[in-house]
């Protein structure tokens, strides 16, 4: 054995309270558990989303209700909460759908699958999802 094998540390248990507060895992593997969870949040949010379709597009009235549903709110909930889920889901697709440019990026030019072009693109992932979602939320808040 060399000295270097010698000097590495050898992990064979993980303790979850002790070594994984510690750990920081690389913007790619961010932008990957991000991108399974913006797809699951998506899935469960489906029925939210037929709703939304549903009520836009029926009619007048319905639409009417639709836009009343996100300044009112619509029995208990209030309309800021459903423009909260709006925002949720706006963050989930906008996020889903740069990062599965991403993977078909890496797919197709197999230069990008490095470990500096995937932290990079993946910290352009982030960026772009986080402001595409700020600039559409300042909208669905009523900024401008």
């Amino acid at each position: 054995m060399t000295d270097i094998a010698k000097k590495r540390p050898e992990f064979r248990n993980i303790n979850a309270l002790t070594d994984l507060p510690s750990y920081r895992l690389p913007a790619a593997g961010i932008v990957s558990i991000l991108h399974r969870v913006s797809g699951v949040l998506m899935f469960i949010l489906m029925p939210f989303i037929i709703w939304m379709f549903d009520t836009s597009v029926s009619s007048e009235i319905s639409f009417a209700r639709f836009t009343a549903a996100f300044n009112v709110g619509i029995g208990f909930v209030p309309g800021w909460f459903i423009k909260l889920v709006a925002l949720a889901l706006i963050w989930a697709y906008l996020h889903h759908f740069i990062a599965g440019i991403r993977h078909i990026m890496m797919d197709v030019n197999h230069a990008a699958v490095t470990k500096q072009s995937g932290a990079s693109s993946a910290k352009r992932t982030l960026i772009g999802s986080v402001v595409l979602t700020i600039a559409l939320g300042a909208k669905l808040f009523g900024l401008y």
